[in-house]
């Protein structure tokens, strides 16, 4: 069963730039597209994709005009509910702990809204954001808004679910593992995960021994996705890096592309191999050089992702109680963090030796990309399994042999910190999205944008009200 909350209200089929350019032309007023969005999101209970509403304040920002003077100001949006802000619990998908408001915004936050976007709450994620799935035994699981028998992915997949069925027209998103390229995929949407250091961060994603987060959006549009980064540089500028700029328009230049469908470990089913081939196809059509070529990583590199992965699972229960208090409660994880902890436990001696075989992978990725311009993969291995394929109460060895199945492709670029772009550029057999992923070498997001609207141009992405 397919289902969205478009409409002919004040927020219509408007993508986020056309919403900015009725509200600057005053075809709309900030506080019809906040109360829009607001009823939108109220009809769309059965996707379980809110983890926090903060209507009153979003009311009262529109009305009073504070979202700022950007050109997102007054857009509405949603905040990932695993960074801080001002007023917001924060419980990062799990309900282990009494909420409690964040006394300010953290630092992504911070940046964020100071684009203008008007937050209506947070959304849900998966516990931790550590599975591809989110399906809490206590919180429910969040549904695809193209089919509600659909995983809508994760980690951030309340974001993706509400933007998808036109709840708002872009919200945050981030990605540790895959977190905005992966419910960009499922939902059909446009996930850029950014160059490591391009946007603002929290503290807690900063201090970890390998920066493998990175926060971004997820949109219905490229022009989206452009245009937040041309407004999230104006705010904050990351000088290691190009800059991003204004991008309207498909790129030019013909690329190198290397193909690979063998992913890291695992590769892709057939199906999602036929598919990943049809979009080489396009792309040499369109006159891009194509290639396959393996992507450059050791024998050992799932391993290690897998062991770093883990590490953070019992980083999080040994800090639980000291962080969050005495409400901190171990046993009511999800058996998919316990088991990340206790692998994690049980293979503390290899970590060093993890650790420095990853923080290796940049380097190892440099000469690859100056014989390649843009690395094509699916974004995941097969196509979107139902809720319950990856139940977090089933036992851990069954749950993690199933992510590791359909996440095959993603972790390279958190690892070596290069941007990635999910594209909705194919359909599965079974009529759902089936995401494309576009890899650069880091600081090159303008090359994926350019690249992506071309992809557009030539193969408009299907929209679920269609």
């Amino acid at each position: 069963m397919r289902v969205h909350a478009f409409s002919d209200d004040a927020l219509g089929d408007l993508d986020a730039v056309g919403l900015a350019e009725h509200l600057e032309a005053g075809k709309v007023s900030r506080s019809e597209a906040v109360e829009a969005a607001i009823a939108r999101i109220e009809t769309l209970s059965d996707l379980n994709a809110m983890a926090f509403t903060a209507y009153d304040r979003a009311r009262a920002l529109a009305a009073a005009g504070a979202a700022g003077a950007g050109f997102l100001a007054g857009v509405p949006t949603l905040v990932k509910d695993n960074v801080d802000v001002a007023g917001m619990p924060t419980m990062s998908g799990t309900d282990a702990w009494d909420p409690r408001p964040a006394k300010k915004d953290g630092d992504f936050a911070a940046m964020y809204l100071g684009t203008g976007l008007v937050p209506l709450g947070k959304s849900q994620l998966s516990e931790y954001g550590f599975s591809a799935s989110a399906e809490h035994p206590r919180l429910g699981a969040v549904r695809s808004p193209w089919h509600l028998e659909h995983t809508a992915g994760a980690s951030s997949s309340g974001s993706a679910a509400l933007v998808a069925a036109g709840a708002v027209p872009l919200a945050h998103a981030n990605d540790g593992g895959g977190s905005i390229r992966i419910p960009a995929a499922v939902n059909g949407l446009v996930g850029l995960k950014p160059t490591r250091g391009r946007l603002a961060q929290d503290k807690l994603f900063r201090d970890m021994p390998i920066r493998i987060v990175s926060d971004g959006v997820v949109t219905r549009s490229v022009r989206d996705t452009a245009a937040f980064y041309r407004e999230a540089e104006r705010i904050h500028r990351t000088l290691e890096l190009p800059p991003i700029g204004d991008l309207t328009r498909p790129i030019k230049r013909r690329l190198r592309i290397a193909i690979n469908t063998s992913g890291v470990g695992r590769g892709a089913d057939p199906e999602t191999t036929a598919l990943t081939l049809e979009t080489a196809r396009l792309l040499e059509d369109l006159g891009h050089t194509v290639t396959e070529a393996d992507v450059p990583v050791g024998p050992s590199f799932a391993d290690d992702f897998l062991l770093y992965w883990a590490l953070l699972a019992q980083v999080m229960l040994t800090t639980g109680r000291p962080f969050h208090g005495r409400t901190f409660a171990k046993a009511r994880h999800d058996n998919l963090t316990l088991g990340l902890a206790r692998h994690a436990r049980r293979n503390l001696h290899r970590v060093p030796g993890a650790i420095t075989r990853l923080k290796r992978a940049a380097a190892q990725a440099e000469p690859w990309y100056e014989r390649y311009d843009v690395a094509l993969t699916p974004t995941l291995a097969m196509p979107t399994p139902r809720i319950g394929h990856l139940d977090p109460t089933q036992d851990y060895d069954v749950i993690m042999d199933k992510l590791l199945d359909w996440v095959a492709f993603t972790p390279w670029q958190n690892i070596t910190g290069a941007p990635a772009i999910s594209l909705p550029v194919a359909t599965a057999a079974n009529g759902l999205p089936q995401g494309m992923m576009f890899g650069a070498a880091p600081g090159h997001e303008a090359l994926l944008i350019e690249l992506a609207y071309e992809l557009e141009e030539a193969r408009p992405f299907a929209r679920i009200q269609d």
